[in-house]
């Protein structure tokens, strides 16, 4: 499966952005997708993350109640949704694909080498 990260920018502390994740290749609905973000000089993050199938979502602490993911199985796409944009949310984005479900108590989806197939990053810079 390839990944296809889009909608990054600069943009004003309590501003907001639209990242898509665009999926190909194999059946998009088989795949739960997450999104990490690496700051320079910091190691990479989980972000947020959707299940396939149920399409629970999980999101980090530092984004809850700002940050949303969503997915259009039809159009075979996950955003995030981001808003109320801080300075430390500046880094490159990157969206995930894994073969497997979230269920009830796992936390596999928090670790980056659990995802097996990645986009190429884009860049999102909150400053005034």
């Amino acid at each position: 499966v390839q990944l296809q990260a889009s909608g990054g920018g600069s943009v004003h502390p309590g501003g907001s952005l639209r990242l898509s994740c665009a999926v190909s290749g194999r059946s998009f609905s088989a795949y739960t997708v997450g999104w990490f973000r690496q700051a320079p000089g910091k190691e990479r993050e989980f972000v947020a993350v959707i299940s396939r199938i149920s399409g629970g979502t999980v999101s980090a602490d530092s984004v809850k109640g700002r940050f949303t993911i969503s997915r259009v199985n039809a159009k075979n796409t996950v955003y995030l949704q981001m808003n109320s944009l801080k300075p430390e949310d500046t880094a490159v984005y990157y969206c995930a694909a894994a073969p497997r479900s979230i269920e009830y108590g796992d936390t596999w989806y928090k670790r980056s080498a659990e995802f097996g197939s990645w986009g190429q990053g884009t860049l999102v810079t909150v400053s005034s």
